[in-house]
């Protein structure tokens, strides 16, 4: 079932790798507690302090490590990293980033993948003059070995600043930092032998993430790593060459607990449900309630919660309030169940999705940019999917053809929707209204009929309604 979809390149390690065991533990603890890089960052080192990991303290690790490889041994300046920190620093003092968007700056035949970054004192920290960033497409729910890993780490720390983010906000691998001049031969290592692509960045499809769906998960309502590897692989032009108004995120989400939060972060969010009954093992319950099964997987345990209290931690929390118990047994009204899987997560051996499961698909989430933050609201409340997904795809490209012709520039399909009303946008779609559409109850008091809903239309006879209405 989770065989590729298409042969792999198994990659090895020991014949990819560029740096020697020495040469990667080149430093001692010793060392790195007396070192200090070139610029003072008394601002920048208070992040080192407190209970929590810091990125000081790594970028320093790197910083040292950089410090004694030999020239021959990096492909750009060897004080990126410091200089890095030294510009942060100023950051802070002057209260302003000091980096500069500079215009279009990719690979050959890409629009994106690629963020082009420079600073704008470039005569106080040339190391980092060029800092570009370059987005890797994520495989899909993450699934990684270790030789693609320590072998993409290899290459960034002789090609690239050796920092990386393990993930971006959309999913990609984020490097961090390299000159224009090392964008081709990157780019190639990573096609041709890590058998990687880049992800999306600037106005267009995002790289497309999912949840861990069925390889891991009891929940998943269908197959999110399928579908997400489908609709990546049918939308590789929109992913690589940006035609958009602004970005689109598309997210994949197995069952309504949203691992991959697509409902706050995706322009369409694709989420598992099911229509029929939850299903109940009243046996399950029962043990639940005598405290022979542990609640929410024994997430709990450790401290003196209590005795589990059915009523108090699953009915009571219902936000349709529709569980009760009734002759000691569970009964859910399922014709108002929202879904929202609180039952389920804390009881997951007594409660289950049904069976008959599907998607429900929203658009429209959004970080703040130009309108504020907002959520996706749904536009259907339930679809069938199966390979290769074309009722989705057919979805998709209606949003899309609809958003090119009529957005305006920056502006997110969440955005559009606003502009123009959820009526015209789901006309504009071919989808009936449904009760599951709407977010709140209407605020206008007026109604405004199209001509083809009224009876006769527009066009009245005056003497005719006379004859009707004689005084």
């Amino acid at each position: 079932m989770f065989s590729p979809k298409r042969p792999q390149k198994e990659i090895k390690y020991q014949e990819l790798r560029i740096y020697t065991d020495e040469e990667l533990r080149n430093y001692t603890e010793e060392e790195l507690k007396e070192f200090k890089i070139k610029h003072p960052i008394p601002d920048v080192e208070e992040l080192e302090k407190g209970p929590w990991p810091s990125f000081v303290a790594d970028a320093k690790r790197e910083a040292l490590r950089r410090r004694k490889l030999a020239d021959d041994r990096m492909m750009i300046d060897r004080y990126v990293v410091e200089d890095l920190l030294g510009q942060l620093q100023l950051s802070f003092e002057d209260g302003e980033t000091h980096w500069k968007h500079g215009g279009i700056v990719g690979v050959f035949g890409y629009g994106g993948g690629v963020i082009g970054r420079y600073s704008d004192v470039p005569e106080k920290f040339p190391g980092v003059a060029h800092f570009h960033t370059i987005r890797v497409n994520q495989p899909a729910s993450k699934f990684y070995k270790t030789d693609f890993l320590r072998a993409l780490c290899d290459l960034w720390e002789y090609r690239g600043s050796g920092l990386m983010n393990m993930h971006g906000s959309t999913g990609d691998i984020i490097l961090l930092g390299t000159t224009t001049d090392q964008l081709e031969p990157i780019f190639y290592d990573l096609t041709h032998e890590l058998d990687q692509d880049l992800g999306g960045s600037g106005s267009n499809l995002r790289t497309p993430s999912c949840c861990i769906g069925r390889a891991r998960c009891e929940w998943a309502c269908y197959d999110t790593q399928d579908m997400c590897y489908e609709i990546t692989m049918h939308y590789q032009d929109e992913l690589h060459r940006p035609a958009f108004p602004y970005k689109f995120k598309i997210k994949f989400d197995g069952c309504p607990i949203g691992c991959v939060a697509s409902i706050a972060r995706a322009d369409i969010s694709v989420i598992g449900t099911w229509r029929d009954a939850i299903r109940i093992d009243q046996d399950a319950v029962k043990a639940y309630i005598e405290g022979d099964i542990l609640p929410s997987g024994g997430a709990h345990r450790g401290r003196d919660w209590g005795k589990f209290d059915i009523k108090k931690e699953v009915l009571d929390l219902c936000p349709t309030k529709c569980m009760w118990m009734e002759d000691g047994k569970l009964v859910i009204d399922n014709n108002e169940c929202v879904r929202c899987m609180h039952c389920i997560t804390v009881m997951p051996r007594a409660l289950r999705p049904g069976t008959d499961t599907g998607v429900s698909i929203l658009i429209g989430a959004k970080a703040p940019i130009l309108e504020g933050a907002q959520l996706s609201q749904v536009i259907v409340p339930f679809m069938k999917v199966e390979p290769p997904y074309d009722n989705v795809k057919e979805l998709i490209d209606k949003v899309w053809e609809f958003w090119m012709e009529e957005g305006k520039n920056r502006e997110r399909v969440g955005e559009l929707i606003q502009r123009v009303g959820l009526p015209k946008f789901l006309e504009v779609l071919g989808l009936p209204p449904a009760p599951q559409m709407v977010k709140m109850p209407r605020t206008n008091p007026y109604i405004f009929w199209k001509e083809e809903d009224v009876p006769g239309g527009f066009t009245r006879d005056i003497n005719e309604y006379r004859a009707k209405h004689k005084r």
